[in-house]
Order: structure tokens, then C-alpha cells, then sequence
């Protein structure tokens, strides 16, 4: 991790205007469980609903997919780029401190609502155990997005081709998909630590950590060796 870089990426992403689209689904997430809480109905009724349906399959995957895309993919589209690259500095320490910058950011804004609608639940092992899933699924979701962005230059449009396709639609269709959504790994682990009627997990244990490893380890790596091609381009332009 480089002190430097992480304070200029955390000032640069939450200095621009994109961080106003972290704001709205957090605030929806937890002001929808306090509605349906208010009318009566048991967490039993509303919980998969709120918390598997809207927390852990969109506001976790769409922040995650606003700053993963956002901490170095907005460098790379302007140019800015070069001037890290320029400097002597590790391409695997860039990578990791931009991955770390994006892993705490997305945990905060998507972590804490899920931790918070936990509790309205009247569930406190279930919020912890939300907060510990949304910390895991923001370092495979983050690392698939960084990914992205130094692969192609709409990282954006190919990472919610994946969230809402491949997670979202065929996931619901083959289910053999679901043992490569990160989504899945998430909602699995979560049962796992607070098993509870509110959310089921359709993927082991086992799997789906070892599996998240796997997309957090291969997107990092082949971030790294694509941003050693990038500098080897820049150079010799």
C-alpha cells in the first residue's frame, strides 16, 4: 500500500460527483426497511425481499461497480495515467492501493446500510454477519471492477453486463451460473455466519470462499501485468 496514492485516490473519487450516486441507494436500502418495519409486518416477510433482493444484489454490486471502475479507470480515460506510471513505483503496489482505497470505500457505503437494516431486522449476529459479507463482496467486486477498467475502456457497460446478466438474469435461470457469481458467494457466506430464515444461500461454503479468492487473486494479477503493458506502451510511445 502507498500512503500517497491512497490519499490522492480517496480525495480524487470522493471529490468528484460520482460520489453523490453512493449516496441515494444506501439511504433507499435502510429507509425502505424502516417503512416496511413501521407497517407491522414481520423481517420474516420483508427480509429476503430488502436485504437479498435489494442490499446484496444491487446496492453491494453497483457501488462496488461505480468505485472499482472509478479509482483508476477515470486515469486511465483522461491520460492522467502516465503520470504514475511514470513514477518508480511498483505496478503491484499501485494496483493493491488502489484495490484497498476501493475495497474500504465500498465496504463503508454498502457494508453499514446492510449492517443498519440488520439490526431494524432485529437481528444483531445477522447484521454483523452482513458487514462481514459485504467487506468480502466488495474486495471480489472491486478487484473484478479495477479489472475491468484497465482491460477495456467501457468498464462501466461490462460490469453491469455482468451484475445484472450474468447475476442477475441468468442466475435466476441456470444455475449453474451461480457458481461464478460473486453475489452468490456473498449471500452464502452471510447464511453461514447468522443462519436465519431471512436469506438462503444457494452455493457451499466452502466454494464460495474459495471462489472468491479466486476472482480477487486472477483480477488482481492480471490487473497488475496489464498495467506493466500499459507502461511498456507508454514508454515507447
Amino acid at each position: 500500500m502507498n500512503a500517497t496514492i491512497a490519499m490522492i485516490t480517496t480525495r480524487g473519487l470522493l471529490g468528484r460527483r460520482r460520489i453523490w450516486l453512493l449516496v441515494p441507494l444506501p439511504l433507499l436500502l435502510i429507509g425502505l426497511a424502516l417503512v416496511v418495519r413501521a407497517f407491522g409486518p414481520p423481517p420474516a416477510e420483508w427480509g429476503e425481499a430488502v436485504i437479498g433482493g435489494l442490499g446484496i444484489t444491487a446496492v453491494l454490486p453497483v457501488i462496488a461497480l461505480i468505485v472499482g471502475t472509478g479509482v483508476l479507470g477515470s486515469e486511465v480515460d483522461d491520460g492522467t495515467i502516465t503520470h504514475i506510471l511514470a513514477k518508480p513505483l511498483p505496478r503491484s503496489e499501485i494496483i493493491f492501493t488502489k484495490l484497498g482505497v476501493a475495497t474500504g470505500i465500498t465496504a463503508l457505503f454498502a457494508g453499514v446500510p446492510l449492517f443498519v437494516v440488520g439490526l431494524i431486522a432485529g437481528e444483531p449476529a445477522l447484521a454483523f454477519a452482513l458487514i462481514v459479507g459485504a467487506v468480502i463482496g466488495a474486495l471480489a467486486y472491486c478487484s473484478l471492477f479495477l479489472m475491468m477498467s484497465v482491460l477495456t475502456r467501457r468498464p462501466v457497460l461490462v460490469g453491469l453486463a455482468y451484475v445484472v446478466l450474468w447475476e442477475g438474469v441468468l442466475g435466476n435461470i441456470l444455475s449453474g451460473t451461480q457458481k461464478l457469481s460473486i453475489q452468490q458467494y456473498v449471500q452464502a457466506i452471510v447464511d453461514y455466519l447468522a443462519p436465519t430464515d431471512l436469506l438462503q444461500g444457494h452455493v457451499s461454503v466452502p466454494l464460495s470462499c474459495v471462489m472468491a479468492g479466486v476472482f480477487v487473486v486472477a483480477s488482481t494479477a492480471y490487473a497488475i501485468q496489464r498495467l506493466r503493458t500499459l507502461s511498456v506502451a507508454g514508454e515507447t510511445g
